[in-house]
């Protein structure tokens, strides 16, 4: 058995990481993982519990296949609870393909930072069984070294969803502010021309007002 544990501070707000997590996949950092598939989703006491099917590409060495077989595409389940009152997300995965002979459980927390709110503090943990086939300790070696090349990865495309996240932000605001300037715009010109019509309503009933008195007067 081995096991890999690793920790991670993204500089932005958890509720801005945890959105970040489910739009993660595919993206460009990380082209192993191909799709994933909600197959359950429910509210359990304000908790969002969710079922996916995670779809990915193993890139095993022809002495692995050799031994534990070969799949063109991998599937792994992956269990998660959201917590947005506490502020924390946790995913639970295992993988489905080659279970009778490899076991991956990783394990993902995203909790804000102990001592800094506005961060949020990753912290990860896989654990690596290899059995039934020669060569054990030397698969689970090679296991948990791509779990960490992986990870490298995971980050960079989790840095990459937040930067789409922040662009489409700033696309609504840019989007808002134009539709509240054209309103605004729309309304002045109504205004102004509203203006425009009393006034002119105004002079021509002053100079009907003024042509009843002159024909009084005569």
């Amino acid at each position: 058995m081995k096991i890999w544990t690793s920790e991670h501070i993204f500089n932005h707000p958890w509720e801005t990481v945890a959105t970040a997590a489910w739009r993660k996949y595919p993206n460009p950092h990380n082209t192993a993982v191909i799709g994933t598939d909600v197959i359950e989703r429910k509210v359990v006491d304000g908790e969002l519990h969710t079922h996916r099917l995670v779809s990915s590409i193993w890139y095993f060495p022809r002495w692995a296949q050799a031994l534990i077989g070969s799949a063109k595409i991998c599937y792994a389940s992956e269990q998660s609870i959201v917590n947005p009152s506490a502020r924390h997300m946790v995913l639970k995965t295992i993988n489905l393909t080659f279970c009778r002979h490899i076991a991956v459980n990783e394990t993902l927390n995203y909790t804000p930072h102990p001592s800094d709110p506005s961060k949020t503090l990753l912290k990860q943990e896989a654990v690596v069984m290899v059995k039934g086939v020669p060569l054990t300790h030397y698969m689970e070696d090679m296991l948990a070294n791509k779990i960490s090349s992986n990870a490298g990865k995971g980050r960079q495309a989790m840095e990459w969803v937040i930067n789409k996240l922040n662009e489409e932000v700033k696309d609504l605001t840019r989007s808002t502010d134009e539709i509240l300037s054209h309103t605004k715009k729309t309304m002045d010109d109504i205004a102004s021309s509203a203006k425009k019509s009393m006034d002119g309503i105004s002079q021509k009933a002053k100079k009907s007002l003024d042509d009843i008195q002159s024909l009084n007067l005569s």
